[in-house]
């Protein structure tokens, strides 16, 4: 068994009660057999997730106190006994950078079939949005996009950025953005958006319509997160069109299904990161393994962006700064990294 005795005392970020946060003292453990421990570089803050949990918005609750993250990178610098596979299935060694699902912190300990190898061309900052663009991508491809067809997103935040992203790569035309922030309008357009709008203005509805032949979007996805946004995507989706839901709600959405939904013959999907298979990949429905690979691969080859959606790097001394911002609900900031190393 390797040791983790020379690495000394690690720091976490904690959130000792709902809406405060602080970075505390850890002991890294020792990884066992098939774990590895890993030296963190960079990690992603995920706005809409870990800021319902800080809040403790609808749908969201946390047993404090609470260590949040699920997306880090870094090298791996001990490791169990015996030969040791990622979930790539390439053999690991001390010296690797890879990705995982593990909290704010400057070490991890994780199983070696929970972690990826990172291209070596794939800066650890772009790296890092691994967890989110995975996310993204279970939704888009239960959507089924064909080549041509009109797709509008509800929300352009991190998710709602890279949905569009993905389904522009999976044929989608045009691809649409709405949201208020201006700012966020005009990220979706450097990254590839055909139109953006502002779907509080009275004229959205006519320019979604106007700019899809008259019908509407075939896809329309909801990445707000927002209770109301799930009826404006159902009002904006033309008849037999497909709604997804890929933001996790937060609340409750009074919905005449009758009109909004039977009359129309949507399709309605749920994608919650949840619902993906844990073996064998099928169209439309790819392991979370097989999905992390295909983003990894995408960021490494430029055709999915993340550096736009790069708004702060903090040092890992000012994450508590970090979640102020977030518990906040800034619309400027969207990627927001926690940087462990110098």
């Amino acid at each position: 068994m390797a040791s983790s005795e020379n690495i000394g005392e690690g720091r976490r970020v904690c959130w000792p009660e709902r809406g405060r946060a602080e970075v505390v003292p850890f002991h890294p453990a020792a990884p066992k057999a098939g774990e590895l421990l890993i030296e963190t570089e960079v990690t992603l803050i995920s706005p809409g997730t870990e800021r319902a949990f800080f809040l403790g918005l609808p749908n969201a609750s946390a047993t404090f106190p609470y260590y949040p993250g699920y997306s880090s990178v870094g090298r791996v610098v001990a490791m169990g006994d015996g030969t040791v596979q990622a979930a790539d299935g390439r053999e690991l060694r001390v010296g690797d950078r890879v990705v995982c699902g593990c909290n704010h912190a400057s070490h991890a300990t994780a199983r070696a079939e929970r972690c990826w190898h990172v291209p070596e061309e794939l800066p650890p900052q772009e790296a890092v949005f691994f967890s989110l663009g995975s996310i993204a991508l279970q939704g888009v491809r239960k959507t089924r996009v064909e080549i041509g067809e009109p797709v509008a997103v509800l929300g352009l935040g991190l998710i709602g950025n890279l949905a569009l992203q993905l389904s522009r790569l999976q044929g989608g035309l045009p691809v649409l953005g709405l949201d208020p922030d201006a700012g966020r309008r005009e990220i979706a357009q450097q990254c590839g958006a055909d139109a953006c709008f502002d779907p509080s203005a009275e004229s959205a509805a006519e320019a979604v319509q106007s700019t899809t032949d008259g019908r509407g979007p075939s896809v329309v996805i909801e990445a707000t997160g927002a209770p109301e946004a799930v009826n404006d995507a159902f009002a904006l989706a033309r008849t037999h069109g497909r709604v997804l839901l890929l933001a996790s709600t937060r609340g409750v959405t009074e919905t005449n299904f009758y009109r909004d939904v039977h009359r129309k013959g949507l399709t309605v999907l749920g994608a919650h990161a949840n619902s993906v298979p844990t073996r064998d990949s099928s169209p439309g429905f790819w392991t979370l393994s097989d999905d992390t690979q295909t983003v990894l691969r995408l960021l490494a080859g430029r055709r999915l962006q993340v550096g736009p959606l790069t708004s702060e790097q903090f040092p890992w001394q000012e994450a508590p700064r970090a979640y102020e911002l977030l518990g906040s609900w800034q619309k400027d900031r969207l990627g927001m990294l926690l940087l462990w190393r110098e």
